[in-house]
């Protein structure tokens, strides 16, 4: 009777070593999870956030610093999608306030593009460093109508100042300025090749704007819109230059309502 009573704290001790040691072995288990969560599973997130509009095909690596092909896809089961040359290599860091991004598209742009995530209560701030990149036009085809039916062709140079996009439940707020030169576009749906170059310009703010304009060429396009937190509001109109009524007839037929020699271009 007198040796049995120490045993009792031998016996917690153990207890509560036993625990420790299941929790240390949880703890690390999660930890290497965190730390090499394989890239797919990045890939099959970005497919549920985007409802199948932006794809990561043959993901290789981690959440955290990966490779993969980059894929836009519109249509039912993303039936229209388009592929970006190359390899899109992203490198994912966690900070205080967020996590920030390394977007290395070797196609499309001379440095990484520069990402920040910030979450907040009901959503996410993303952040996008000042840069330029350019990138093929036909990719307009994987974003739907209208572009699946232009199935356009040429350059887009794409200029980022200060540009931010704040996603709050189905709102999102527009800041700072980003401006899209589309050079040397066409269509199938026209013979006339390249139809013109021209200019988007968007504004952030409390009531974003944009403004279309034609740099140059036969295809006249020009017009003005706001967007309402959420969905775009857009007006304008498109034209054919003197000579180019004829190559441009069934373009200018498709992308608005025909007024005599005008194609009125309604959005929202």
């Amino acid at each position: 009777m007198a040796t049995s009573a120490p045993l009792r704290p031998l016996h917690a001790a153990a207890t509560a070593g036993w625990r420790w040691a299941v929790a240390g072995a949880l703890l690390g288990t999660l930890l290497t999870l965190a730390l090499f969560a394989p890239a797919r599973w990045l890939a099959s997130a970005l497919v549920h956030w985007t409802d199948g509009h932006l794809r990561l095909v043959n993901a290789r690596g981690t959440v955290w610093n990966g490779t993969a092909g980059l894929v836009f896809a519109s249509g039912v089961g993303g039936a229209e999608a388009i592929s970006l040359p190359g390899q899109f290599h992203w490198r994912l860091r966690p900070r205080w306030d967020g996590v920030s991004a390394a977007l290395d598209l070797p196609c499309c742009a001379p440095a990484p593009l520069q990402l920040l995530a910030h979450p907040r209560s009901n959503g996410v701030q993303l952040v996008l460093a000042d840069g330029r990149s350019r990138w093929p036009a036909a990719m307009l085809t994987g974003f739907g109508a209208p572009f699946n039916t232009l199935k356009t062709e040429g350059v887009l140079d794409l200029i980022t100042q200060s540009f931010a996009v704040e996603v709050q439940g189905r709102q999102l707020a527009l800041q700072g300025r980003a401006t899209l030169d589309a050079s040397d576009i066409s269509s199938s749906l026209s013979t006339l090749r390249p139809m013109g170059s021209y200019r988007l310009a968007l504004q952030g703010g409390s009531t974003p704007s944009l403004l279309l304009t034609t740099r140059e060429g036969s295809l006249q396009l020009n017009g003005s819109g706001y967007w309402t937190g959420t969905a775009m509001r857009f007006n304008g109109e498109a034209s054919a230059a003197p000579g180019s009524e004829d190559a441009l007839s069934n373009l200018l037929n498709i992308i608005g309502r025909r007024n005599g020699a005008r194609s009125l271009i309604t959005l929202g």
